[in-house]
């Protein structure tokens, strides 16, 4: 099949020295790919176009935020029993948008109900999310779509979260990532792929995260994945509030 017919999907995971994406074309297991990009804008314009990509980062940010952040996180949430402290609170595009911890927490305390600062580790994802959301249009929904690593491992282990955290006190934990690594074997994807060591920059379960995302991306070229919650919400330049799974 000549490349530049192939549809192409992407799982991408953010990571310390950019995006890390796995790519391949759907159902051909000798397509497996690994790519890291320094910009998010790279994966789009890379060519041949990537059709579907699956990307771990908060997308449509609200003016305001309620209880439990927006509605992808409360939705993904109750699907994810133990795993669901994974899922940050992602406070209003105000506060995403300020560069200082206590000026990010103070927007987050003007525009939240009932007002809530912005935890550390979400801060530390604003200038991705930010990327993002400088890239974003209504009509670039049709490629690119929020997912989230748990919520893709409970969809691909038959609905229920993953026994073993990825992370125990914020190391690495092996049986955790062993067991995700096995999952994605089992749907097929090459054992010898996901046991690869990680470019300089990202972890192995930024590729691991990744390569979930990718089967994600799948389903969605297929038609069998569904948005968290249904019915979404969008922010307001008009972005789809969702995480697909």
């Amino acid at each position: 099949m000549p490349e530049h017919s192939r549809v192409r999907v992407a799982g991408v995971d953010g990571c310390r020295a950019g995006w890390i994406a796995v790519l391949r074309v759907p159902k051909i297991p000798d397509t497996l790919e690994l790519r890291l990009f320094p910009r998010f804008a790279d994966l789009l314009v890379l060519v041949p176009l990537v059709d579907i990509i699956a990307v771990d980062m908060p997308i449509g940010l609200p003016d305001r935020v309620g209880p439990a952040g927006r509605g992808p996180e409360k939705a993904a949430r109750r699907h994810l029993g133990q795993r669901q402290s994974s899922v940050f609170t992602v406070p209003s595009r105000a506060a995403v948008y300020e560069e200082d911890y206590p000026a990010a927490c103070e927007t987050a305390l003007e525009t939240s109900d009932p007002p809530k600062k912005v935890s550390r580790q979400c801060f530390h994802l604003f200038p991705k999310i930010r990327e993002i959301d400088a890239l974003m249009t209504p009509e670039l929904e049709a490629r690119v779509h929020e997912v989230h690593p748990e919520l893709a491992f409970w969809r691909l282990n038959g609905e229920t979260e993953m026994s073993l955290p990825k992370k125990i006190r914020s190391r690495a934990n092996p049986d955790g990532l062993d067991q995700r690594r096995d999952l994605l074997v089992s749907k097929g994807l090459d054992r010898a792929f996901l046991d690869q060591k990680p470019p300089p920059g990202c972890g192995r379960d930024d590729l691991l995260d990744a390569a979930a995302n990718c089967l994600i991306a799948e389903r969605i070229l297929m038609g069998q994945a569904e948005p968290f919650p249904k019915d979404y919400r969008r922010d307001g330049r008009g972005l789809r509030m969702a995480i697909w799974a």
